[in-house]
């Protein structure tokens, strides 16, 4: 099975490649997704770029405590996807191959180092409408594919 590409490749511009790792993370009801709104009320999951020669739980770690303050565990794999896109705040066109993470179990262990952020938990269905990556939809519908084959197994 191949990675999904969202996007596509405008061949006059030059990409500049943005790897991201990313969490799809419920609170205990399993109802609501923790989600970061941008200053300019963009909405994704949390997570961001890989720095240097970081493994993706480092860089999810990482990104969590800047973010949110927080720790997660029980991270599982969900998968891989990638888009091309052009950001008009940055004036550069982007390649992005991210992988996402299921995890759970949020505690909050220190006030976020990033305070230009709204934080909050969205309802599933709302966040996996209203994110604005491609990519991250993709993977809020993968972890709730995995939330229903989790729940039919248990009947079978």
């Amino acid at each position: 099975m191949h990675d999904p590409v969202f996007g596509t490749k405008d061949p006059t511009l030059t990409y500049k490649t943005r790897i991201g790792v990313y969490g799809v993370i419920p609170d205990e009801t399993g109802k609501r997704l923790l989600i970061l709104e941008a200053p300019n009320h963009a909405l994704f999951l949390p997570g961001g770029e890989v720095e240097g020669s970081e493994t993706d739980a480092q860089t999810l770690d990482r990104e969590l405590l800047e973010e949110f303050g927080v720790r997660v565990t029980q991270v599982a794999l969900l998968g891989s996807s990638s888009e091309y896109f052009y950001s008009h705040h940055r004036q550069t066109a982007y390649y992005h191959p991210a992988t996402f993470y299921a995890a759970a179990d949020i505690q909050k262990v220190a006030a976020p180092l990033e305070d230009f952020n709204t934080l909050m938990l969205m309802p599933v269905e709302l966040a996996a409408a209203q994110l604005k990556r491609p990519t991250h939809r993709w993977a809020v519908a993968q972890w709730l594919k995995r939330q229903g084959d989790e729940a039919n197994s248990g009947t079978n």
